[in-house]
């Protein structure tokens, strides 16, 4: 952990030097705040002579000599030490927030920029939520320890030899005392720590799970209030919710505990003290301003011991949030890019080639066991099988959203694997069933597709879309803010924004997924229209149910079983009677089939 929290803040090194110093000079201030008390008890108030060395540090501004002087000299002194005391503090608090910050931008976005290398098959065994939780609470507990806690650690440990060096100085019997009390307290502390590390890991993953329903459930609104389920989503988050809140209540009581240990054994050790030092003075071996500095110390050296004792409780919790963090950048399902990857110095053609492809998403259950075929540049395939069959894998597989388990999947006569990611899926456009809109303006979701775009090239990719009819009637025309995942547009006009965002792309590989299947009739007229512009000189593979957005395709291949079953085009494989013949039938009647082919 040590290690993971040292690489976070290095390259503040300098920050954390003045944050440093700044403790130190905190520290001394600390040290020194008694004295001026004791000048007053002791030589103003008292009758004793100062001791020869304070004398000689303050004689420049003791002239006069005379007791208010002495008194007048010790206030100032009080203030001057209060002043560079608070000076102090305030540069510490404002750098150690300024590299709290910076670490904690600095993970978030290694987090996020290593989430968004991993693979979809990542996604698919992980809740959103916790992912979440992690990014928003771990992270701010790291950002917290980072940037205050590790050197208040090491300046405690400074501040508690110090104060010794002081305490034997001034009464070492007394000293003792404390010595003998600190052992005992430590290994309390040690024994604590795995409580309260179980106890706030449990926290973490309840919290974890409050965030995941209610992620869900505000997602998937309008499919709770349709089936009227209002109730039991209520009732899953008050479960969760009470879980946190008993995991929370039990750290609490043992986190709790350390603090009232530590303050009775201080106590312990103050009374004895007082005890003890109310006989030296009435025996006169002691004054009572050196038993008041004596008590400073002690309460000023546990209260770093203190500290260090509750610190136990922050190095559970950035210990959780440490594993959980590194549970994610260590993950290890990235698609994997060659140093020596290329990237097309010209537009691909568009030449497709599958040579005995096989992948699954877990190796016992393969998908596709040995897939080939071949789509010349400007051809438009079709792909259609039974569900599960493999069909949205295929597609998948060409912009590397998953790699091939055997086999070789090569576009323009380079395996893909060669190509830069970012390179290849630049030169590759995709439309799904279900278009996904960002919050924000339906240009902004437009020119996602290309953020170098002009708003004329924006305009003229909706227009092509058949999308600019409809924007031009809505009240802030292209500035209109399209709601949460679109939710203010139909379905046929979120697929007409998804297809102008496709077209201000202009990549001359298209894949389709299935981008009418959800919608109505006219929804569907439009988008084919949209669909037939946008396929103009390009490589299209288009997955299918409705057949009749397939049937003047170049070639239609059927994926079944793992492999391709059939292939040809509409009317071939109709009289082939085959697989395609079957799914045909389950559309249209036998006389319809007929007169087609």
């Amino acid at each position: 952990m040590l290690q993971f929290i040292g690489g976070l803040i290095r390259p503040y090194r300098k920050t954390l030097v003045i944050i440093f110093a700044a403790m130190l000079v905190e520290t001394l201030m600390s040290l020194a705040a008694p004295w001026p008390l004791k000048i007053i008890l002791d030589n103003v108030v008292g009758n004793k002579k100062m001791a020869p060395w304070m004398h000689d540090l303050l004689r420049p501004l003791l002239e006069h000599g005379s007791r208010l002087h002495i008194a007048l000299v010790a206030a100032g002194l009080y203030v001057a030490i209060a002043a560079l005391g608070a000076l102090v503090s305030y540069i510490d608090n404002y750098y150690t927030e300024s590299v709290g910050q910076w670490v904690a931008h600095d993970l978030r976005m290694r987090m996020y920029n290593h989430l968004q290398r991993l693979s979809l098959g990542y996604y698919s065994t992980h809740q959103t939520g916790p992912i979440l939780s992690t990014l928003t609470s771990d992270i701010s507990t790291i950002q917290g320890f980072a940037s205050g806690s590790t050197l208040d650690i090491l300046v405690d440990m400074l501040t508690i030899v110090s104060m010794l060096v002081l305490m034997f100085w001034l009464n070492w019997d007394f000293t003792l005392i404390a010595l003998a009390v600190t052992p005992f307290l430590l290994l309390f502390v040690s024994r604590f720590k795995k409580a309260v590390k179980a106890a706030t890991h449990e926290v973490r993953k309840e919290q974890s799970a409050i965030v995941a329903v209610v992620q869900q459930g505000l997602e998937s609104m309008q499919v709770v209030k349709a089936f009227g389920q209002e109730k039991t989503e209520e009732e899953m988050l008050a479960n969760v919710s009470q879980a946190t809140v008993a995991a929370a209540l039990k750290a609490r009581s043992v986190k709790a505990l350390l603090s009232p240990v530590v303050t009775v054994v201080v106590a312990l050790c103050t009374a004895v003290v007082l005890w003890r030092g109310a006989a030296l003075i009435l025996a006169g071996t002691m004054t009572v301003g050196s038993l008041t500095v004596y008590l400073a110390y002690l309460s000023r050296f546990f209260k770093p011991v203190k500290d260090l004792a509750t610190t136990t409780n922050a190095v559970a919790q950035v210990t959780v949030g440490v594993e959980r963090v590194r549970s994610i950048l260590d993950t290890d399902t990235i698609i994997p890019e060659k140093e020596d990857a290329i990237a097309p110095t010209e537009i691909l053609r568009g030449d497709i080639e599958l040579r005995n492809v096989a992948f699954g998403y877990d190796a016992a259950n393969p998908i596709l066991t040995d897939v080939s075929f071949r789509i010349r540049p400007g051809e438009f395939v079709g792909i259609v099988g039974p569900t599960g069959a493999g069909k949205s894998t295929v597609v998948s597989l060409i912009p590397r959203f998953y790699d091939v388990d055997a086999g070789s999947l090569l576009v323009d006569g380079v395996d893909v694997r060669e190509y830069q990611i970012k390179a290849l899926r630049d030169q590759i456009g995709y439309v799904l069933q279900d278009t996904v809109l960002f919050h924000g303006t339906i240009y902004e979701n437009i020119a996602f597709g290309n953020p170098h775009a002009t708003k004329d090239e924006v305009i003229a990719a909706a227009k092509m879309a058949n999308a600019d009819e409809f924007i031009a009637k809505m009240p802030l025309g292209y500035e209109t803010p399209v709601g949460e995942r679109g939710s203010t547009l139909s379905g046929g006009q979120r697929q007409r924004i998804g297809i102008a965002r496709v077209m201000v792309r202009n990549s001359p590989i298209l894949l389709l997924d299935e981008p009418t299947a959800a919608l109505d009739s006219e929804s569907e007229k439009l988008v084919i229209d949209a669909l037939e512009k946008l396929m103009k000189g390009k490589t299209v593979i288009a997955i299918a149910h409705r057949l009749t957005t397939i049937r003047d395709a170049d070639q239609i291949i059927v994926i079944s079983g793992g492999v391709v079953a059939e292939d040809g085009t509409h009317a071939e494989l109709l009289q082939k009677n085959g697989i395609y013949a079957d799914l045909y039938r389950t559309q249209f009647d036998t006389g319809e089939k007929s007169a087609v082919s």
